[in-house]
Parts: C-alpha cells; structure tokens; sequence
C-alpha cells in the first residue's frame, strides 16, 4: 500500500517557509558606533591620538624651518649685513651663558634688563586694576556714574599709550614713573569696561533673589556681583597684560635707562644686530608664558567651567 502524498496549499507552503527561515541563525549585523561608522573601519583611539600629536609637533616645526629659510635667504640676496641663524644662535648661547652680570649701571645682562621691564610692567598693571576694577563696578551698577565717566573713557581709549609719555615725563620727572604711568594708562581702559559689561551681564534673577535675602551692599558685592563678574574681570586683565608687555618695550626705548626696550636700542647702536634678535625672541616667550598664566587664571576662576 503506497502513501499518498498530501496536496500542500498555500497557507501551508507559507508557514513552512516562515518555520524554515526562523529555524536559520540570524545573521549579525556589524557594529555601528554613533557617528555612523563601522567598528572595523576605525582608526584605534591610540594611533589617532598619537596621530594629534605628531601634527601638532609637526606642523609648528615645519613653519620654523621655513621661517629660517626665508631667513637665510634674505640674508644671502637681500641684506648681507643682516646674521644668519648660527651666527645668532652662537651669539644667543654667549649671552644667555650670564643674563644677570652687572659692570656698573649701563652694562648689565639681559636677565637684569628683563626684570626690570617686568617690575614696570608688574607696578602699572597692580595700579590699574586698584582703580581700574572699582570704577567698573560703579559704572556697571550706577547708571550716573557711566554717564560721568563713559565720554571721559570714549575720548581717552582710541590715544595711544606712548602719547601719555611727555606728560608723564613732564609730571614725575623721572624715567621709572613716567614708564609705570604710560602703563598704567595702557591697562587701565579694558579693565573698566570689561568689569562694568560683567555687571551688566548678571541675570536679574540673580539680583531678586538679593533682594529677597535682603543682602546688603558688602554682601551683595560678595556674594554675586564680584562671583558672577570674576570671568569678565580676569579677561580684562588679561588683554590689558599683553597690550601692556609691548607697550613697555617702546616706552624704554624713548626713555632709556634699564629695560629690555633699552637694551635694544642701545644694542641697535651699537650696531649688534644678533643680540637685537634675541631680544625679540625672549620678548615673545615672555609675553606668551604672561599670556599662559593668566589664562590659566581664568579657566581656575570661571565658574562656568568648573
């Protein structure tokens, strides 16, 4: 006796088709990560930081090498008497061998020449920010007071700092107020009006719930004011620093004396051009450790970014 085969319908060919396929391991899908790339085509995290770095060590070095180049090739077709980078370099490690030398009070070694130009600087930009940083806080919080002081500010800021050096010369008589007042003008500007925009910037939410507390004046600028300003006050400062360290390098050079911008004056008569270049470097890695630090002031006392 033979078995019949049973006619298979539609419905039963579907579901043997559904059994069959669910029977089957799924296939896996390759991981995605978020940004939409598979795992298998990223880069591992230690070679893409190592990859950071090695950019960004050395692109800056291919950017020195080309200014050396352009350096030696203007010194080879276009000013012969201008040194080449080994002779300034050997200069560079003469002068450096003693920076703080002293044969009297108009031969002394850079090192000397710098703190002084530092302490100049250090004086006028302390007494701005005594009177710069107040006078902000009133002109933010008194609406009289930055209609007083606000056309003094406008007129006197656009002035250059050097055009502030006769007076001061005329007034102290003497070379290191003169240099300390010609800062003190330099800092003084970027200090009020960053303080008084921070005081304008606090949300008044802030200064209801003052209200409400009933906090005093002293606990008022404590508590909120001189907190909630603090990111604009230290930015203040921190422009008026740098505008402040190249202001004092051309007010040494037309008052002479000590200072690092005398030391290139006098170094520009004396005809050493390779010390005139050094000069210029150590200027400007001390202008931006000045400009480090005071950034590293900021991100520490932004409360923002804590």
């Amino acid at each position: 006796m033979h078995a019949q085969a049973l006619p298979l319908d539609g419905p039963v060919v579907e579901a043997a088709a559904n059994a069959a396929v669910a029977s089957q391991p799924p296939a896996i899908a390759p991981a995605v990560p978020p940004g939409g790339e598979p795992a298998a085509h990223r880069r591992p995290p230690n070679r893409e930081r190592n990859r950071r770095i090695a950019l960004t060590l050395l692109l800056p070095l291919l950017t020195f090498l080309a200014v050396l180049a352009g350096w030696s090739a203007l010194q080879k077709t276009v000013a012969p008497e201008l040194p080449t980078p080994a002779a300034t370099w050997t200069h560079a490690t003469s002068v450096l061998a003693d920076p703080f030398y002293e044969n009297g009070p108009n031969d002394m070694g850079i090192g000397w020449q710098l703190l002084y130009s530092l302490g100049r600087v250090g004086a006028g930009f302390g007494l701005a920010a005594l009177v710069g940083i107040p006078l902000g806080f009133l002109m933010g919080m008194s609406v009289n007071v930055q209609r007083a002081f606000s056309p003094l500010i406008q007129i006197l800021r656009p002035v250059s700092p050097l055009a502030w050096l006769p007076i001061g010369l005329l007034v102290f008589k003497a070379v290191d107020p003169s240099a300390i007042f010609v800062i003190f003008i330099t800092c003084i500007w970027p200090m009020i009006l960053n303080t008084a925009a921070g005081v304008k910037a606090i949300p008044q939410d802030y200064m209801n719930v003052a209200a409400v507390l009933k906090l005093g004046k002293f606990e008022l600028a404590r508590r909120i004011l001189f907190p909630a300003t603090l990111p604009y006050v230290v930015t203040g400062m921190r422009l008026s620093l740098g505008v402040a360290w190249m202001v004092i390098v051309a007010a040494e050079m037309l008052t002479g004396g000590i200072g690092i911008g005398f030391w290139v004056w006098d170094e520009w008569n004396n005809l050493n051009v390779p010390s005139i270049i050094l000069a210029i470097a150590i200027i400007g890695l001390v202008g931006i450790a000045l400009d480090l630090v005071m950034g590293l002031a900021q991100s520490r006392l932004d409360y923002t970014k804590r």
